[in-house]
């Protein structure tokens, strides 16, 4: 036999075969078509949930969005007041003569938690410096010691 006819066998074998085997093209067809279906029955359910949320909004005329309680303000509050008590304690101290010492002696410790809790909360250090009426070089000492002495 020749190369030829053996080559024209093996092909005619290969188309019968072809023909017997089941085409996987037509399954990743249906599978595509049944995924797209879904896909849009899904898409559909969310739109009605959708419109029926904005149907109930709208039928409740009060509805409001509560914002979630902080106690930040109350906080900062607290220390103005502390702020303002130091002012007082320390324009007091310097109308004594005490201010020469004052700045030898250690922070009070109120005022270094005072000093942290206001950099938390991103103020910056002239603000820090005008609610604490500490100097800018304090205020860094205690920032750069994380409040230790």
């Amino acid at each position: 036999m020749e190369l030829s006819s053996i080559l024209m066998i093996v092909g005619i074998i290969v188309i019968i075969l072809s023909l017997f085997l089941k085409d996987k093209s037509v399954q990743v067809e249906k599978d595509v078509e049944d995924l797209s279906i879904n896909i849009y029955q899904e898409t559909n359910a969310l739109k009605r949930r959708i419109k029926l949320l904005e149907e109930e909004l709208l039928v409740e005329p009060n509805f409001q969005v509560k914002q979630p309680e902080t106690n930040q303000t109350d906080a900062f509050t607290s220390f103005q007041k502390v702020a303002d008590q130091m002012k007082t304690a320390q324009h007091n101290s310097t109308q004594s003569g005490l201010k020469s010492e004052k700045n030898n002696k250690p922070i009070n410790g109120i005022l270094v938690s005072q000093v942290l809790a206001l950099n938390n909360q991103g103020l910056s250090i002239d603000e820090i410096s005008k609610l604490s009426t500490l100097s800018h070089a304090q205020i860094q000492s205690i920032l750069a010691n994380g409040g230790k002495q």
